[in-house]
């Protein structure tokens, strides 16, 4: 079965850095698109970062873009969001997303929470 699993959640302060993985398993992996999403206590879920296989083509959120970098290593079916300069808004479990032509792979989530 196909399997997600994010980790490199935690608590940070305003200002910090975090790395989260993506860990993936029973799927060909350069075959899929990859998506970061979260969601807030409270919010919709919020796309907030893309990258296609065997390609350069990322995407991000405006109110993300400058501060995160996903990147993904074919290699290691695992995929990355690297978070700088967090704010509090920043605030939410994190979701791994695996996409094809037709279906859709989601991981458990991941927290974090970015507080003095």
């Amino acid at each position: 079965q196909v399997q997600l699993v994010e980790s490199g959640g935690g608590l940070v302060q305003p200002g910090g850095s975090l790395r989260l993985s993506c860990k993936a398993s029973g799927l060909f992996f350069t075959r899929y698109l990859m998506k970061w999403y979260r969601q807030a206590p409270g919010k919709v879920r919020e796309l907030v970062a893309s990258v296609f296989s065997s390609s350069t083509v990322r995407s991000y959120a405006p109110s993300v873009k400058g501060r995160f970098v996903m990147d993904r290593d074919d290699a290691e079916s695992t995929v990355y969001l690297k978070m700088e300069s967090l704010k509090p808004e920043d605030t939410a479990v994190y979701y791994c997303n695996a996409q094809d032509r037709i279906t859709d792979y989601w991981g458990q989530g991941t927290q974090v929470t970015v507080s003095s």
